[in-house]
């Protein structure tokens, strides 16, 4: 029965120590996650239109390379 209780006291522990740690979360604003948002958005659109351009100019310079 000793390990009974035991146990629930460290479930007790753990569920206060996840609350707490719950209160100290800052979640961001309407406006600050759209800015976020579109930042990211903005910079996958950037990075892939990168990375098809080097797939392209590799490609083109492999095939080159092969055909001659």
């Amino acid at each position: 029965m000793g390990k009974e209780k035991e146990i629930e006291t460290q479930k007790s522990g753990w569920l206060t120590g996840l609350k707490a740690e719950f209160a100290k979360i800052i979640w961001p604003t309407k406006e600050q996650l759209a800015k976020e948002t579109t930042a990211v958005v903005v910079v996958s659109v950037i990075l892939g239109v990168i990375i098809a351009l080097l797939d392209f100019v590799i490609q083109y310079g492999v095939d080159f390379l092969v055909n001659l």
